[in-house]
């Protein structure tokens, strides 16, 4: 993968993480404002596995983004080795 591309993907990952969990903090506070009862941590809990599926699944995503070029990178060592040499 082209460097800029991965830089680039990494500050939308990072940038998304961030938001994710300023959601998340903001709805607790929110929620917290008339006092807390079970159906507020039952909503704190699903917005909490809601942010860490969608972070992992950044993570997945970049994972096999990252195992692509790895296996784009072994084929081009392999076509370089066989290739045969101009004179």
């Amino acid at each position: 993968m082209d460097p800029m591309k991965k830089a680039e993907r990494d500050v939308e990952d990072k940038s998304k993480e961030a938001w994710r969990e300023g959601e998340v903090q903001t709805k607790e506070a929110w929620r917290k404002v008339d006092g807390e009862d079970a159906s507020d941590k039952l909503a704190d809990t699903r917005d909490e596995l809601s942010k860490r599926a969608g972070n992992a699944g950044d993570d997945i995503r970049k994972d096999l983004g990252n195992a692509g070029d790895d296996l784009r990178n072994i084929d081009e060592d392999r076509q370089a080795v066989n290739e045969p040499e101009n004179m």
